[in-house]
């Protein structure tokens, strides 16, 4: 089972995310948990305040240390981890590295994982010295916390986890699990305001049909996606010539 705590002054906003569809089906499995831990239960103040002035100057308010360490402290204890073991704690912020697939499939692997949600001008960084193992962004912009980010991970990392999802190859094929975006898919009908699935998908000739997905992945890739593209040709080591798709054509 894999555990997920989320650090937020919002918890309510990781309950209303992840509380439905698959990830809520999940953990009513036992497959995860997911426990959005109130910040504000961990400050001292009577009034609940957990922010601060900059000593920086400058405007808008600063995340207070120490309701941030006696929360982290608090979450460690109920795994009843030995004193000094940090479990991996992930600061949500821009200024963190890019979130990719293959970091989904490091941290799916986790048997406890805590996200830290900022809010404000972020949180002092003494707490992130004393509790953050990883710095972590879905993207070059600023959203108003880590919320939706640490949502948006959680998502990611949990339809990793054997039993999440109902037919378990449908985490193989997705785009970026092998360095190309997916392939375009059909459903019924045939046919739809003129447009027809491509013919190949309709023959039964699954070795063609498996053809044309790598196919149209490339050619989706190199599209949309060039740098993608020109690191799957280098880490699969091909000769660029031989699988650069004709941008007249739109064939390989």
């Amino acid at each position: 089972m894999t555990n997920f705590y989320v650090m937020t002054l919002f918890p309510e906003m990781i309950e209303a995310c992840l509380g439905g569809s698959i990830i809520g089906r999940a953990r009513e499995k036992g497959i995860i948990s997911v426990n959005a831990v109130n910040i504000r239960d961990y400050t001292l103040d009577k009034h609940k305040k957990v922010d601060d002035y900059c000593y920086s100057g400058g405007a808008g308010m600063l995340m207070q240390p120490d309701p941030v360490c006696r929360c982290h402290e608090a979450i460690c204890s109920e795994m009843g981890l030995p004193d000094g073991v940090k479990p991996r704690t992930v600061y949500v912020t821009p200024q963190g590295t890019r979130f990719t697939e293959q970091m989904a499939v490091d941290f799916s692997k986790e048997e406890y994982l805590i996200f830290l949600c900022g809010h404000y001008e972020g949180i002092d960084e003494r707490a992130l010295e004393l509790v953050a193992t990883d710095y972590v962004s879905i993207g070059d912009y600023v959203l108003t916390g880590g919320e939706m980010p640490a949502c948006i991970m959680i998502d990611a990392i949990s339809r990793l986890i054997p039993g999440v999802l109902n037919n378990e190859e449908s985490a193989v094929g997705e785009s970026f699990t092998d360095g190309l975006l997916e392939y375009p898919q059909y459903t019924r009908p045939p046919e739809y305001r003129g447009l027809r699935v491509p013919e190949i998908l309709l023959s039964g000739d699954h070795a063609k049909i498996e053809q044309w997905k790598l196919e149209q992945a490339l050619k989706r890739t190199y599209e949309r996606r060039p740098e993608m593209y020109e690191e799957y040709l280098r880490t699969h080591k091909l000769p660029k010539k031989t699988i650069l798709p004709d941008k007249k054509e739109g064939k390989l």
